[in-house]
């Protein structure tokens, strides 16, 4: 079904980066094909509780939370093939057993999955595509916010971070234009049990500033 679900799709980022350091190709080989999400069945062996993370570049923000909350199941999407490396070795570092991984676009995982079963979905630093012209390729769509209100259970929470005040209001009049969900807290203030990730920390050194949207799915 992945190939099938993948060719739908016009893929714009970057695939792979550097090449891979022994052990990274080794987990790619060895640790991965475990924790990899079938799409026929993608809840298959997780628990009640459910958290998903799309994008989640080097797996700083999803390991430090799947330590934390060890009774959570998480699903993480990231198609940069680096960077599925770099979690992998935190599964291993932190021996997380409550972590599966769909290494390609989450755009075919978001059909796939069933209604209302994930309590949070976090969608941290996206690509901002920038350009206008580009714009359309931005996560945030009308469609990719119909499934995140069809996956979460009602009072799910979808949650955006980014330093990009353009994207931050792209955001902001996609989810009023949709409707299912409400905007709540402080934009200012980083999420519970927040950490720092790349992305972040390297806007802070460029001087730009960060917003934490915080969308509830409305019963």
């Amino acid at each position: 079904m992945t190939g099938t679900a993948e060719k739908r799709f016009q893929f714009y980022g970057r695939r792979k980066g550097k090449t891979l350091r022994r052990h990274h190709s080794a987990l790619m080989d060895q640790l991965l094909p475990h924790l990899r999400v079938v799409l026929d069945d993608p809840l298959s062996g997780m628990g009640e509780r459910r958290w998903l993370e799309i994008g989640f570049g080097g797996g700083e923000h999803l390991a430090h939370q799947a330590e934390l909350y060890p009774h959570v199941s998480f699903i993480g999407a990231e198609p940069f093939v680096n960077g599925v490396a770099k979690m992998l070795a935190l599964v291993e570092e932190k021996n997380l057993a409550n972590v599966k991984i769909h290494d390609h676009d989450a755009r075919p995982l978001l059909e796939a999955l069933p209604e209302a079963r994930f309590e949070r979905i976090y969608l941290l630093y996206p690509d901002p595509w920038p350009k206008a012209r580009h714009n359309k390729r931005r996560f945030v769509s009308p469609q990719t916010l119909g499934h995140f209100h069809r996956v979460l259970k009602p009072d799910g929470l979808f949650l955006f971070a980014s330093d990009i005040a353009d994207y931050v209001a792209w955001t902001r009049q996609h989810v009023a234009e949709h409707g299912g969900f409400a905007e709540e807290g402080d934009p200012c203030a980083p999420y519970e049990n927040w950490i720092e990730t790349r992305y972040e920390a390297k806007a802070r050194q460029e001087g730009r500033a960060s917003d934490y949207l915080r969308f509830r799915r409305k019963a």
